[in-house]
């Protein structure tokens, strides 16, 4: 969706990547075939300065891919706090626990592997800040379970609500487009909730909920 040289400019002008998050954007480039999914380091910078700004307790993140974005999302925990990350495919499950224990991140961050629908009823925190990032027709889904589950400042970050433009084509083609439209919608129409889709990478939408 963005343009190249307006990431390359922006990526420019935002704080330098982390050593150790260079090193897995690194890695996953070179060895994994949908290295594209890795956040990058606009997105994870927008991630971490979130969480270092709200401070949250407990964090959930649904999909964790090879660690990249988690570590970004514990920086600003609390020191008790803990971040939960759930991840249904094993070899990246594999990959993002050798990464959290290769860059000391065990302490906080505790790694799922499995169906994110199950195993999260199964943790029973109010989460601070929630990062959606997974299977896209589940979003909905991951959605409706969450909000309840939320905290007085709980926000939801959702990943890929701009799915690489194709949800502004007419129609709407692909499963997991026309997904991410209906998410969008049905996030638009919640009278619970309000929000804003920042353009950043391929589109992140922040929810929060209305104050009563």
């Amino acid at each position: 969706m963005l343009h190249p040289l307006a990431e390359a400019y922006a990526n420019q002008f935002s704080s330098p990547e982390p050593i150790h998050l260079a090193q897995i954007n690194e890695q996953t480039n070179l060895m994994h075939p949908k290295a594209h999914m890795l956040s990058g380091n606009v997105q994870g910078q927008f991630l971490s300065m979130i969480s270092v700004l709200q401070q949250p307790k407990y964090i959930l993140e649904i999909g964790s891919f090879t660690g990249y974005s988690a570590i970004c999302l514990a920086k600003g925990l609390q020191q008790d706090g803990m971040l939960h990350t759930i991840e249904i495919r094993e070899d990246d499950a594999k990959t993002a626990a050798e990464n959290f224990r290769k860059y000391n991140q065990n302490k906080q961050i505790t790694l799922h592997l499995g169906n994110a629908l199950e195993i999260i009823p199964t943790l029973p925190y109010q989460w601070d800040l929630v990062f959606i990032d997974a299977d896209k027709t589940a979003y909905i889904d991951y959605y409706e379970m969450l909000i309840p589950l939320l905290s007085d400042k709980g926000i939801i970050l959702a990943d890929n609500v701009l799915f690489h433009g194709q949800v502004l084509t007419n129609p709407i083609n692909g499963k997991n487009a026309k997904a991410i439209h209906a998410f969008n919608e049905h996030v638009k129409n919640d009278p619970r909730t309000e929000q804003v889709i920042l353009t950043i990478r391929d589109g992140i939408s922040l929810i929060k909920k209305k104050m009563a």
